[in-house]
């Protein structure tokens, strides 16, 4: 019996050095990495000190143009967007850690129905914030929410398990060398989008992402930051009630709501689209300016 006991003393004890000399190394990866996500949420965690901040998912981040806006406001910009952040328990996600150390002028919040309706999983990507936890209580609520709180807290390794891959990859191929303060422009594709499909308005409603976004206003709120929201293009026809659960929201705080996809911008332009979820670089130049404009002249009135 005094053996076994040994032994698994001795396992655990190894268990646990393996696991924090492990987290030792992938944070040093994850601090140097130079793939797609990486460099961008450090950013974000630490860094930010323009005027203006974008945050979303990939089409914030490919689809407007960092430089564009700030020379139409005349303020500093910086594209926040996460590619694969999903939805709104990440962006609060972002905001608690902005916050934390600076306050932009404004904030300009890119949504889609993943902020509103009922996922399977909707916290499976807040994983790839995981090598920040414990930097931030506020942040680190979405981990308790996700289920995931006391497994990062136990293993100091598991934390980078999402990005393992793509963060060591990263040391040898960087994928954000023509990046323009946070916009990465997608290339031109090899085929443009040719079925213009319909995109049903979903009815199911997800309640803690609304009381999540809610919360994500009233953050800005406290700080005086001025709070926008919008939706950009997408090669597929809709409804104009699409976003109108999201739409009452802004209505009930006040909050500018730009909708270019209810309206149909750039239908007629499949060569503006990567996919038809994304446009590439020249449609994002296009809609950046149209955006710019449409902001600023809301701003001045």
């Amino acid at each position: 019996m005094r053996k076994l006991i040994i032994s698994l003393v001795t396992v655990l004890v190894g268990v646990f050095i393996a696991d924090r000399l492990g987290g030792v190394f992938m944070s040093w990866v994850n601090q140097h990495s130079s793939d797609i996500t990486a460099p961008k949420v450090r950013y974000l965690v630490s860094e930010v000190k323009e005027d203006v901040l974008l945050l979303g998912t990939s089409r914030c981040n490919y689809h407007y143009v960092s430089s564009i806006l700030s020379d139409s406001l005349e303020m500093s910009v910086y594209n926040g967007g996460v590619n694969g952040s999903d939805n709104i328990f990440s962006h609060y996600w972002v905001l608690s850690h902005v916050l934390s150390y600076h306050t932009p002028k404004m904030v300009c919040l890119e949504l889609m129905d993943n902020d509103y309706v009922i996922q399977p999983a909707p916290f499976k990507t807040i994983s790839f914030f995981a090598p920040y936890f414990g930097h931030n209580e506020r942040a680190d609520s979405v981990f308790r929410l996700a289920g995931t709180y006391w497994a990062y807290e136990l293993s100091h390794l598991y934390r980078y398990n999402a990005k393992a891959i793509s963060n060591l990859a990263g040391l040898l191929v960087s994928r954000v060398g023509n990046e323009d303060h946070g916009y990465l422009p997608a290339p031109k594709p090899v085929r443009y989008p040719e079925l213009l499909g319909f995109d049903k308005t979903r009815e199911d409603v997800d309640v803690l992402k609304l009381i999540y976004l809610r919360k994500f206003i009233a953050l800005c709120e406290e700080r005086d930051v001025k709070l926008v929201f919008m939706v950009s293009p997408r090669y597929c026809k809709v409804g104009t009630d699409k976003y109108d659960v999201l739409k009452e929201v802004a209505a009930e705080y006040d909050i500018p709501f730009f909708d270019y996809y209810a309206k149909g911008l750039f239908l007629d332009h499949p060569d503006y689209f990567k996919d038809v979820a994304h446009l590439w670089d020249k449609g994002a130049r296009l809609y950046t300016s149209i955006f710019a404009h449409d902001l600023k002249l809301h701003l001045q009135r």
